[in-house]
């Protein structure tokens, strides 16, 4: 057998080290100063004042409790009306007996119609009347003024706070890369 020279290598790899520090980021945000004013509405109420009016006269009058002042010129005006009747009566009267050749009796006639009582009518009646009693309402008018005014806003806005510490990689060499070349025979 032939002995051969042989060629033996031996090899070790590098081998290289990492040291890694993380990166660092810190940010803080203040929320942002808010200041609200709201100042009150301003409102103006004018209001007229409602009116009620009832008038009783009338009803009044229909049971017969009148003022004075209404039962004299009621009075005097049934006295101007008598008088005018009567005055038409003595007149037709006069003429009747002017015309005393058309025949008849005029004065035993014109006697007995002024010596009957006047025949009155008399019908059921309520008193006092419907709607004797006047009623008028004048509702109040109601005028509303109002006046807004904006919110007041003030907002101050506070920046955010950033801190960043950048990270860092150290590489090292933790073994070095050798070869060795051996001959034997």
């Amino acid at each position: 057998m032939m002995n051969v020279p042989q060629l033996r290598l031996e090899s070790t790899n590098a081998r290289i080290g990492l040291d890694i520090q993380q990166p660092v980021q810190e940010i803080q945000q203040a929320p942002a100063d808010l200041k609200i004013k709201q100042p009150k509405a301003e409102l103006e109420v004018n209001r007229t004042l409602s009116q009620l009016t009832i008038d009783q006269t009338e009803a009044w009058a229909d049971m017969d409790l009148k003022h004075i002042s209404r039962r004299i010129e009621e009075f005097a005006q049934r006295g101007y009306e008598d008088w005018l009747s009567g005055l038409a009566r003595m007149s037709q009267e006069g003429d009747d007996l002017m015309r005393v050749e058309n025949g008849g009796n005029p004065i035993a006639e014109h006697a007995k119609m002024n010596s009957e009582s006047p025949m009155y009518e008399f019908n059921i009646g309520f008193i006092p009347r419907a709607n004797s009693v006047k009623i008028n309402y004048q509702p109040s008018k109601v005028q509303l003024n109002w006046q807004t005014h904006k919110p007041e806003i003030d907002i101050t806005v506070n920046r955010p706070q950033h801190q960043y510490t950048p990270g860092k990689v150290n590489i090292s060499i933790e073994q070095m890369p050798s070869l060795k070349i051996n001959w034997t025979t």
